[in-house]
């Protein structure tokens, strides 16, 4: 494969050289992400079988990589680890604590090498902490933090919103924010530093507006009991009469007014004093009644052009063919996979998707080349098939 196509030299990032000792969830999210801005992200995959046991040809957040094996358990696999961060700008790594470091390829190892560089860390529970040893996964992470409380019905169990909110949006974001704030820092001063990003500081940074109001005393501390998560009746979802569902957001007055005239029960009764949490029972009761009348495509067609905040819910095949997010190209295909197109936009350095997921060690000679470490060129044996267990990243 040629070596342009793992480099798009696009971006806001493009010039930037990431190491990311491969692993599974938030770290290897956020490594796309700056390879989507047009950094040159280096994947250290393992020998063996691929840890999340697919074809890694669909592992899409494996795009617009390259990708080298080493066996970090060997000394000569670690040296070259290191080597490869001699030359880097910023490491990635989502192993649990302590294990790079048991691996030779830690803060301190890498950094003894090139001070500059910045070394992030992507694990659930953090560096440190009662906690900081044990397995752990998205939804427990959500669990410990307050936010899965927060999601479900007033009388039934919370609900796991996939894994986006916990891996994603506390893990991947903030070390992608993160490792960008520590390399403005080292492009100013010569200083790299570690970054340490815990899923859970993640997700818990992300309820500062909740926290707040809690303490204001405008936040229940229990779901569907609020204004934003499902309590209110026009803030929530409902069933259409094909089984699907439009989603309803009309939080100000005025959009209010719309989505009632709109769903045909602006004259009832119980539509009227809608900011009384005692009458919600009957008007949540009535809109769901309404809905059920007819099918999602009709509800879409009604609130069509309005700004009732009245919206479909759409599946993950369906998104894509949405005329907005079409007409806006936030979903792309490549090589025959629809995905996600990057994000967000930049007006002087645009970014777009121009190669798939990397093939575990296929760029040896590449990255060899283009980083000045012959050592690359053939990859060492694989001398083990590593379990996930000790190196399991979070």
């Amino acid at each position: 494969m040629a070596t342009a196509a793992r480099r798009p030299g696009r971006g806001p990032l493009a010039g930037t050289r990431v190491v990311e000792l491969a692993g599974l969830g938030p770290a290897p999210f956020a490594a796309m992400l700056l390879a989507d801005l047009g950094a040159d992200v280096v994947r250290v995959d393992r020998p063996g079988p691929p840890g999340f046991g697919a074809d890694p040809a669909f592992d899409l957040t494996n795009r617009h990589k390259r990708s080298v094996t080493l066996d970090l358990k060997s000394p000569e696999g670690a040296e070259l680890a290191r080597q490869l961060a001699a030359r880097a700008d910023v490491l990635i790594e989502g192993f649990r604590p302590g294990v790079a470091e048991r691996l030779g390829v830690g803060p301190e190892d890498c950094r003894a090498r090139n001070p500059r560089l910045v070394y992030g860390r992507m694990t659930g529970w953090g560096q440190d902490g009662p906690l900081a040893d044990r397995a752990g996964h998205d939804l427990g992470y959500l669990a410990r933090t307050g936010a899965l409380g927060m999601t479900g019905p007033a009388d039934g169990p919370p609900v796991a919103p996939a894994n986006l909110l916990g891996d994603y949006a506390g893990g991947s974001l903030y070390l992608a924010v993160g490792v960008l704030a520590a390399l403005l820092h080292a492009r100013a001063t010569g200083e790299g530093q570690v970054v340490d990003a815990a899923i859970v500081d993640g997700v818990a940074h992300l309820g500062t507006l909740l926290h707040g109001l809690l303490a204001a005393g405008a936040w229940r501390d229990r779901p569907a009991a609020n204004l934003l998560d499902g309590g209110c009746p026009w803030y929530a979802c409902y069933a259409t009469s094909d089984g699907g569902h439009m989603a309803v957001g009309a939080l100000e007055p005025r959009f209010y007014a719309e989505f009632t005239r709109l769903l045909g029960i602006e004259g009832d009764e119980a539509a009227k004093d809608r900011d009384d949490p005692a009458r919600w029972p009957a008007l949540r009761a009535l809109i769901a009644a309404r809905f059920a009348t007819g099918t999602r495509a009709e509800w879409t067609e009604v609130f069509a052009g309005s700004d009732a905040c009245v919206e479909p819910v759409l599946s993950l095949r369906e998104a894509h063919r949405d005329p907005h997010l079409t007409a806006r190209g936030t979903f792309t295909e490549h090589a025959g996979a629809v995905q996600p197109a990057p994000a967000p936009r930049f007006s002087a350095t645009p970014t777009a998707v121009t190669a798939g997921p990397a093939v575990p060690g296929a760029d040896a000679a590449s990255v060899a080349a283009d980083w000045d470490l012959p050592g690359l060129t053939a990859a060492p044996p694989a001398h083990h098939h590593h379990p996930r267990s000790a190196e399991e990243p979070r």
